[in-house]
């Protein structure tokens, strides 16, 4: 309710707002019911479960709306965050609005400014800068959230179903369209932190990450090569994370078939890798331990951590 409220008092009036139950075996089926019943810009989407990605494309075939916005049932917007977007967005002749956001939490919000600063004017990229700071990931986050789109442009570019991260697999897509790209830095989304959200939940689904960013390399190789090192330090980063992490639950992978797979990856394709992070000292090095051992990598944060404590 606090999502769809938050959306429905925006000050834009002028809204489609497109809930689909995605098989759930909840009340949401009566909760998007209520809503199109008393509201007549609420489209109630009832359908089998099919995942976010499934539910996303689902929706998207009734978008009539010169722009787009993915919500997740668990956000919520400020007021007015898409009057904001949409005003900006015709005034920059922007293809895509980003708003920066709050990472909530039950009892806090965070909010990232090392980059930007809330009462900065908007920043404008070109296709080429922005597809850099969306393999960098940070000032361009992966997220299909917290982004106003032109409809036209993401209208035949169906998310990935079955997988985790569908992001990861959809968002070069639509960037490479991009030719004005647009950040607003007054952070107008809250990004609901659960304990038991699928993202945080480990298990080896998690590795579909993994498979996004190593599809991605492949477009950047054809499209965008001279970001290809940019995406190997990413992916190596990605990694030695998960690597650690499937150590962390290793009754998830007992056979460890997929800790194999990863340092099998970073072994084969070594040199490339360390030519990607060489100027990077702190991932090479890591590198160069995981090499020799991947325990060694372990051992190496570890201790990076007892003395950043320490001190």
């Amino acid at each position: 309710n606090r999502c769809v409220d938050s959306i429905l008092n925006q000050t834009y009036k002028n809204l489609q707002v497109i809930l689909v139950d995605d098989g759930s075996p909840d009340n949401c089926g009566r909760i998007i019911d209520y809503y199109a019943g008393k509201d007549s810009r609420v489209i109630a989407v009832h359908k089998k479960n099919g995942g976010l990605s499934d539910a996303r494309n689902c929706g998207m075939q009734y978008v009539t709306g010169q722009f787009t916005m993915f919500v997740d049932s668990d956000d919520w917007l400020e007021g007015e965050m898409i009057e904001s977007m949409v005003s900006t967005s015709l005034k920059m002749d922007a293809e895509i609005i980003q708003t920066a956001f709050y990472y909530a939490y039950d009892d806090c919000l965070y909010f990232d400014d090392r980059f930007f600063k809330e009462d900065m004017e908007p920043v404008v990229l070109d296709n080429k800068a922005l597809m850099k700071e969306l393999v960098i990931n940070e000032r361009v986050k992966n997220f299909a959230w917290g982004k106003l789109y032109r409809t036209s442009l993401i209208k035949d570019l169906p998310f990935k179903k079955g997988v985790l991260f569908e992001d990861v697999f959809w968002t070069h897509r639509v960037m490479q369209r991009v030719n004005r790209y647009v950040i607003m830095h007054k952070p107008m989304y809250y990004y609901y932190q659960r304990k038991d959200s699928i993202a945080s939940t480990y298990t080896l689904k998690n590795l579909d990450i993994l498979k996004g960013l190593m599809e991605r390399h492949l477009f950047l190789q054809e499209y965008y090569p001279e970001l290809t090192d940019e995406s190997l330090k990413m992916i190596l980063k990605t990694c030695l994370i998960h690597y650690n992490l499937l150590v962390i639950h290793r009754k998830k992978d007992k056979d460890k078939r997929c800790r194999k797979e990863i340092a099998s990856y970073i072994k084969n394709n070594y040199g490339k890798l360390y030519m990607a992070v060489r100027d990077d000292k702190r991932l090479a090095r890591q590198l160069q331990l995981f090499d020799i051992s991947p325990f060694l990598n372990i051992l190496y944060l570890a201790a990076g951590k007892i003395l950043r404590k320490l001190k």
